[in-house]
């Protein structure tokens, strides 16, 4: 990795997705040379341009916070999709949250009146445009490359959730943070929701005693679920199966309400849904044969916005965002339980769902003086329509306690917007220590790293025969 301009080649990427792939040209170092850089603003760049990448610290970022910071690059391996969203972070964009749900409108991105320079090779952009920090929106299995190289290239770096893909990244990342001593900062917004954060506030005051077990059922529905094995996702080689790519949301939530380290990971998973248990399949959606048979037909052209950031840069490499759910290529899990012991002997029972009716949580905390349970539901096949509520029971007695839990405007219920903050506002207040270290990052993926071996190897895996922290 060290001493190479291109970390992520396209032959690597499509090595693991299956398609073909046409040469791209090296992109103009003349419009980097002439943006002018704001001395009073933190430069930033970004390395990685689907919708994560502008969706969630793109466009908003340079709404919100051109006063403190300055983009001054973009790289992307794929050359059409990095001048995509050149254009794209100077537009009005709506449906930008890579779930194809968003919440949060985006408006225009003010203050950006030049062109943000764009590349294809990373460190070529850290070496023209020399950013302060890197903003790390790959595919999950090259994040630690980023990260790693970016430290080297002596930046800081935000990075997005999972940190890592398994333990031989984990362990890279923990070595070269000590080297480096950079400023490394991991995204997990799910400890921003106002759910969480209750749940939070009642551990730290004690309303259920000592904490004995957790109990957390994730269900994703078939619209969101179902959009994992459409895409990159569906690849293990890609994103460490869900127990890593999604799961590290919930596993950051365990590890930070828990307040412990784990110590020892057991789990089974199966694909039963999708893939090869399917009754038919094709390359992508828009190609398919059976589109009125199939249950999963999603129709990509419907969004103009993913139509112009993929559809139209497939020459770039092959990939298709409307990819089949059932092509054999899938070798994730659909159906996955986990069962995580801590150091401070709590027990965690974990299960993740994909396809199913609801879209939510339910999640059971059991503890010495009683029990607090927390129901959130994005969306239901029922009525009344979807909420949040927390009820808080004790021991010995006969009724319970109902918090509402009110819902934010905003993607992802406005965490998004507040991990901005945290982010890229220094001083903004942390009473619930949400900021998320490479620490927090590395506990999350070991997780999910563990899990996803437990199911290889059929045995129990202890966090230290993984990585060393």
């Amino acid at each position: 990795m060290q001493g190479k301009k291109q970390i992520v080649t396209r032959r690597d990427f499509l090595k693991v997705t299956g398609s073909s792939v046409a040469a791209v040209g090296a992109a103009s170092n003349l419009e980097a040379s002439l943006i002018q850089q704001d001395p009073k603003k933190a430069r930033i760049a970004t390395v990685g341009t689907g919708s994560r990448g502008i969706g969630m610290w793109g466009a908003p970022v340079v709404r919100d916070y051109s006063d403190r910071v300055q983009f001054v690059g973009l790289c992307d391996i794929n050359g059409k999709r990095v001048k995509v969203a050149q254009r794209l972070l100077g537009k009005s964009i709506s449906d930008m949250d890579g779930h194809l749900r968003s919440e949060e409108k985006t408006s225009p991105a003010q203050g950006n009146s030049q062109q943000i320079p764009v590349f294809t090779d990373f460190d070529e952009m850290v070496s023209t445009v020399k950013p302060e920090r890197i903003i790390v929106t790959t595919m999950d299995s090259t994040h630690a490359q980023y990260v790693i190289r970016g430290m080297e290239l002596g930046c800081n770096i935000i990075c997005e959730k999972p940190f890592a893909t398994d333990e031989e990244q984990c362990q890279a990342i923990i070595d070269a943070h000590k080297k480096h001593q950079k400023q490394v900062t991991v995204t997990f917004n799910a400890r921003y929701g106002l759910s969480a954060t209750k749940v939070k506030e009642l551990l730290n005051a004690g309303e259920i005693g000592e904490l004995y077990s957790v109990d957390y059922a994730e269900y994703l529905d078939t619209d969101h679920g179902t959009s994992y094995f459409r895409r990159w996702h569906g690849i293990k080689e890609n994103s460490g199966t869900l127990l890593c790519h999604k799961a590290s949301h919930h596993f950051d939530q365990l590890n930070w309400w828990i307040d412990s380290d784990p110590e020892e990971v057991s789990a089974f998973g199966e694909l039963r849904r999708y893939g090869r248990k399917g009754p038919f399949r094709h390359a992508n959606c828009r190609l398919c044969t059976h589109k009125k048979e199939c249950p999963f037909y999603w129709d990509i052209t419907k969004h103009e916005y993913l139509m112009d950031l993929y559809v139209s840069c497939e020459s770039e490499d092959g990939y298709f965002r409307d990819g089949c759910a059932y092509r054999n290529a899938i070798n994730i899990y659909d159906t996955m339980s986990v069962q995580v012991r801590y150091a401070n002997k709590v027990l965690v029972t974990y299960s993740l769902n994909v396809g199913v009716p609801p879209e939510g949580q339910i999640i059971v905390f059991n503890g010495s003086k009683g029990r607090i349970e927390l129901r959130n539901y994005a969306r239901q096949p029922w009525k009344p329509p979807a909420r949040a509520e927390i009820r808080l029971m004790r021991n010995l007695e006969n009724d319970s306690t109902l918090i509402p839990v009110a819902r934010r405007e905003g993607s992802h219920g406005g965490s998004d917007k507040l991990i901005r903050d945290h982010v890229f506002i220094p001083d903004s207040p942390d009473p619930l220590k949400r900021r998320a270290s490479v620490r927090a990052g590395i506990m999350s993926a070991i997780i999910g790293i563990a899990g996803y071996r437990s199911i290889e190897r059929k045995t129990p895996i202890k966090i230290k025969d993984l990585v060393t922290i």
